[in-house]
């Protein structure tokens, strides 16, 4: 069966696409999972009371062009990690079954699950300065993304790119695991069940769905991933300030348990309502584009 190489690139433009429209509520969902850590100095502070308050603040303190830092780096990623992903996807669905109409919820998911890790663990240096971008506006203002992405090499070294690839790899695995098969699900009950057919309507509906279950799975990974790649493993030969004490997160498992302890279970749903707000037109927009793209008959 020869390779579609359309999956592949209707993902990384309709990836880019829904990354642009939704940026600023992503940058508030990562500004709200880093504040009130026990162990890191820099953001003990509660600043934000929510989404909104986090939009508003940002923009009077650090000003509207805050709310896109990072905004490069996410579109790299998005253009490697959507384009892997949604390629992964297809193609895998298609060498396990080979007409649509054939596949099943359980091949769909294993399917997602693939491609969420492959695409996610190759992507990961791109995810990693979007975060610290995000995170900390103002310390990388002048800073190109090449520079960024060296001066992270030098201080911490090849794992400081693929700092926290195993919360990543695991949310990606989570998120592409259930967005994936449940906007296929729903869209092929709304065919079966509706007289909405193939339509735009449909796709948004489906895609609505696939963001909200996607948003309840992968939060808590999304709240150790950002916290574990926003912290800092300075090498030895990088000396601490004076009376600055670095304390971090050892592995996965450590920063889930911490941020349970020290500040109650539902730490791990810190950002949900940006993250769902942001999941639902990321997935809607991505899904609606993909979907015109493939019937442009290329």
């Amino acid at each position: 069966m020869p390779q579609d190489w359309r999956p592949f690139v209707f993902g990384g433009i309709g990836s880019v696409a829904a990354e642009f429209g939704t940026f600023p509520i992503d940058l508030t969902k990562t500004r709200l999972q880093v504040q009130g850590q026990k162990s890191e100095a820099n953001f003990r502070e509660l600043k934000y009371r929510g989404m909104f308050h986090a939009l508003v603040r940002i923009s009077k303190e650090e000003g509207v062009k805050a709310l896109y830092s990072g905004i490069r780096p996410a579109v790299l990623r998005q253009a490697s990690y959507g384009t892997i992903k949604i390629g992964c996807y297809h193609t895998f669905k298609r060498l396990l079954v080979e007409r649509p109409e054939d596949e099943s919820l359980a091949i769909n998911v294993l399917c997602g699950i693939a491609a969420g890790i492959i695409s996610s663990s190759i992507a990961n240096p791109t995810d990693v300065l979007k975060v610290r971008m995000q995170a900390q506006s103002q310390r990388f203002a002048n800073a190109t993304m090449v520079t960024s992405f060296v001066n992270i090499y030098q201080q911490e070294g090849t794992r400081g790119l693929w700092r926290g690839v195993g919360p990543t790899a695991q949310r990606a695995a989570v998120v592409a695991g259930v967005e994936l098969p449940a906007y296929d699900w729903s869209k092929k009950l709304i065919i079966n069940y509706t007289q909405l057919g193939d339509s735009i309507s449909n796709h948004f509906i489906a895609s609505l769905f696939a963001g909200f279950v996607g948003a309840i799975a992968s939060n808590p990974i999304d709240v150790v991933k950002t916290r574990m790649m926003n912290q800092q493993n300075l090498r030895k030969s990088v000396q601490l300030k004076q009376g600055q004490k670095q304390q971090i997160y050892k592995n996965t498992i450590d920063c889930f348990i911490k941020t349970a302890r020290y500040e109650g279970f539902l730490a791990l749903y810190k950002g949900f309502i940006p993250t769902w707000v942001r999941l639902g037109p990321w997935n809607i927009i991505f899904f609606v584009t993909f979907e015109q793209l493939k019937k442009l008959g290329i």
